[in-house]
């Protein structure tokens, strides 16, 4: 089935291709490639594994991910959040267990794909995904620190290396911390018209790397870029045994998981752009088999990126061959530019980051939130974003799902009961008899749901209702009724029948309705009890009788 949807895909996405969309695909390959680079680098750094590991990541995952990816538009590599996982996954296990993490990631990305997982992803609300992507950009802040400012840290975690500082000192290398402000205040008044067409990141790590040169600066900087997509560093079939494999499970899924979110949100964001829906499943295939394999390049885990994804639309990408292009472009940097990307300094590319850290953040949805005053959105993003700067994107989710769900329960819980007092001239009744049989009758109008958590709400009803002969509960706003209030609510009504009154079930909705047949309350009325609307119940009964 997913075979035969990408050979429809890709038939669909070529037809009629032609010399001049190979140009505009090629353009925005190198474009996108441009934009990659630094980032590549530095994300590959921030990680605690290498540049050359981010720019081989960028590479293959450019050319395999982008070829079999559920949209042709879709751009993946080395991202921030990824690298904010990883710190602690090298801090416990090295190199070697980022390795295993992504290997199993990648198997568990494409059996997500397999089984259709990835729709489980539209039940994890808006202020959730806020809140984790600041938190990772938090993460990524401060785990820039060190290279900005010159300094050294200690700790497997942003908080654990920040608290260290306390000890250790803060001996800052002011010639690291200009080339930082240098590279942040490049990017931040770099004209947007400007950016189309050479991507400010690039061309501020450029000047930083040619500054840095001229004057001798004593600055970190990024350290030999090999000639080769075989790096040193790369799985070693021996750390695949049960032990690594059983602790690095956890961390694996936290990998896949964001891998997941973000590719198809990527996807869906870049989707309404392209105006082309991404296959979502073979999209997590295509991002699964990609990160089984980069693990044997020395690469680290790799997903969908929103950024080089938008710029590749915006420059022009018709198909999928944009992703391989820019992957070839950044293939050839590596060979040709690499001993210039050598000297590229740490605190460059750490100024890049700060300024990708601080764009990361949705800022349009967080005052929205904050300036409408949605205090259940606000804390889903507040828990959220603290529980992955504290502990993990895994934990992170859920606490912001489950934060979610007792929120929707507590809203979903009220239910709103007016009583009014039956008046027949309201529906211009003129029959004396009918006046008199019902001017000691009463309405309930019940608007929400009847559940576990709102039955003390419905046993009221007996009390409010005890100076009645008849009453009509108009049960049109119910539009949903558990088990729990099912048989508080039969409780009631059987009271009510005890103290000899009569009831009126009114409007009660299809699936309401299922409900009191199922629970018995349905027989234990009487069809004849239950009417279309309070009106018809009144008119009708009193024909009857």
């Amino acid at each position: 089935m997913l075979i035969r949807n990408y050979v429809q895909q890709l038939k669909k996405e070529f037809k009629n291709y032609s010399g001049a969309d190979l140009i505009k695909d090629l353009m925005a390959g190198l474009t996108v490639a441009a934009v990659a680079l630094p980032l590549a680098l530095a994300f590959g750094v921030s990680s605690g594994a290498t540049a050359a590991a981010g720019l081989v990541t960028a590479i293959i995952a450019g050319l395999v991910i982008g070829a079999f990816s559920g949209g042709f538009y879709q751009i993946s590599g080395p991202t921030g959040a990824m690298a904010a996982i990883l710190m602690s996954v090298i801090a416990g296990y090295g190199l070697q267990g980022v390795f295993v993490a992504t290997l199993i990631a990648g198997v568990l990305l494409v059996l997500c794909g397999i089984f259709h997982i990835g729709r489980l992803t539209s039940f994890i609300p808006a202020p959730v995904i806020t809140g984790f992507t600041s938190g990772i950009a938090v993460i990524i802040a401060m785990g820039q620190i060190d290279n900005f400012f010159g300094v050294a840290s200690e700790g497997s975690s942003a908080v654990q290396k920040l608290i260290s500082y306390g000890r250790l000192g803060f001996p800052v290398n002011l010639q690291a911390v200009l080339l930082g402000m240098f590279v942040v205040l490049f990017m931040v008044f770099f004209p947007k018209k400007w950016n189309a067409v050479v991507p400010a990141s690039f061309l501020s790590i450029i000047i930083a790397t040619v500054i840095s040169v001229i004057m001798k600066l004593d600055v970190e900087t990024v350290g030999a870029i090999p000639k080769t997509l075989f790096l040193e560093d790369r799985l070693d079939i021996a750390a695949l045994n049960f032990q690594n494999m059983k602790g690095l499970f956890g961390p694996a899924v936290s990998i896949a998981m964001l891998g997941m979110i973000e590719s198809l949100l990527c996807g869906a964001s870049a989707g309404k752009m392209a105006n082309v829906r991404l296959n979502s499943d073979q999209e997590l295939v295509a991002q699964g088999i990609g990160n089984i394999i980069l693990p044997f390049f020395g690469g680290i885990p790799a997903t969908a990126a929103i950024a080089r994804t938008s710029v590749a639309l915006k420059s022009g990408a018709r198909t999928r061959l944009t992703g391989i292009f820019h992957a070839l472009g950044l293939l050839v940097f590596m060979f040709i530019l690499g001993p210039v990307m050598a000297r590229i300094p740490l605190s460059a590319l750490a100024g890049v980051l700060m300024v990708t850290a601080f764009r990361m953040n949705d800022w349009k949805e967080i005052r929205y939130i904050f300036s409408h005053h949605f205090k259940g959105a606000a804390a889903k993003y507040l828990i959220t974003m603290a529980a992955t700067i504290l502990f993990d994107l895994t934990t992170a989710i859920l606490l912001g799902v489950v934060t979610g769900l007792v929120l929707l329960v507590s809203r979903l819980s009220h239910i709103e009961i007016n009583y009014e007092k039956v008046d027949m001239s309201r529906i211009n009744n003129t029959d004396e008899k009918l006046n008199k049989k019902y001017e000691n009758a009463a309405v309930a109008y019940l608007t929400g749901t009847i559940i576990f958590a709102n039955t003390q709400n419905i046993e009221e009803i007996i009390v409010k209702m005890q100076e009645f002969d008849t009453v009509l509960l108009s049960m049109r706003g119910v539009s949903y009724m558990d088990i729990s209030g099912a048989i508080t609510f039969m409780q009631v009504l059987a009271e009510l029948q005890k103290q000899g009154k009569k009831i009126f079930l009114c409007g009660v909705p299809g699936s309401t309705m299922n409900m009191l047949k199922r629970s018995g309350i349905y027989d234990m009325l009487g069809e004849n009890n239950f009417y279309w609307s309070v009106e018809r119940a009144l008119l009708e009964e009193g024909e009857a009788a």
